[in-house]
């Protein structure tokens, strides 16, 4: 089927979110993921094939190293979009992320899919903010080059889901809520109080997508058997996870559900 048609409508939550999950269309994608439904059915031990060319991806941004990337003043509008494309790029990446979870791994309770969607029609909200935004200033997504580490984590913990939402959400995603202050001060300081408020409520979100990373997380080690803290170490030196960096945004992770042991290893040691 072109990817121009109308999709077919899926009873099946599981099965419908490989819908905007292949579109390559990254404005397309975000709208299909809003479309998706709030009453559908889910199949919960069901095992999907994978139908391959995930994830969709446009032809533009090119994906480069993240090393190769230059930021540019943020006095200039080229500065700023440079910035916030950065932003929408990490917010797409973000959808594809949830989206993936819900149709690759069986056997979790129906409520964990359904977080996972909210998820993404949240990250889906984010990225149109952005896109829009970038719009308004001259600009678009996709022009900017780009980098592909947060799906590369996908990659490399698509074989077990506690190394999934250990890595992605509580770690890759949790890196956001330590950056997004500087990042706001510094748009709002370049005078783009737009931008200062598009990231107000993204981190709001966000909050809410790491606490339901530690959640689930948590969920999956109890019924391995499992100690969180010590397993989640294992895990980062295991599938090579990017080593965190001061400074961390503590009340965001507390209000995210990291505890205080973690957060007392993470002010003394990183990780």
């Amino acid at each position: 089927m072109p990817r121009s048609e109308t999709p077919p409508i899926e009873t099946d939550l599981r099965q419908a979110v490989l819908t905007p999950l292949r579109e390559q269309n990254a404005v397309r994608k975000a709208e299909l993921t809003l479309a998706l439904s709030e009453t559908s059915d889910v199949a919960t031990q069901a095992s999907i094939a994978d139908p391959g060319d995930i994830p969709g991806r446009p032809a533009q941004p090119v994906l480069v190293s993240h090393t190769s990337l230059k930021a540019k003043p943020l006095n200039t509008a080229e500065g700023r979009a440079l910035l916030l494309h950065a932003i929408a790029h990490i917010e797409l990446n973000a959808i594809d992320l949830a989206l993936d979870v819900v149709w690759r791994f069986k056997g979790m309770p129906e409520d964990f899919y359904r977080d996972w969607v909210r998820i993404a029609k949240e990250e889906a909200k984010h990225f149109l903010l952005l896109q829009k935004h970038l719009v308004g200033m001259g600009f678009d997504y996709g022009p900017f080059p780009a980098h592909n580490s947060l799906w590369d984590m996908a990659e490399r913990t698509k074989g077990d889901i506690l190394a999934r939402i250990g890595l992605v959400p509580r770690t890759m995603e949790a890196r956001g809520l330590d950056a997004s202050p500087g990042v706001k001060n510094k748009l709002i300081s370049a005078g783009d109080l737009a931008a200062g408020r598009i990231l107000d409520i993204i981190l709001e979100d966000e909050i809410g997508h790491v606490a339901a990373g530690n959640r689930w997380y948590r969920h999956v080690c109890q019924a391995r058997g499992l100690d969180p803290i010590a397993t989640y170490r294992e895990l980062i030196v295991q599938y090579d996870a990017p080593k965190l960096k001061s400074p961390y945004n503590l009340e965001a992770r507390r209000l995210a559900g990291f505890d205080d042991e973690e957060l007392n290893y993470l002010a003394a040691n990183g990780l």
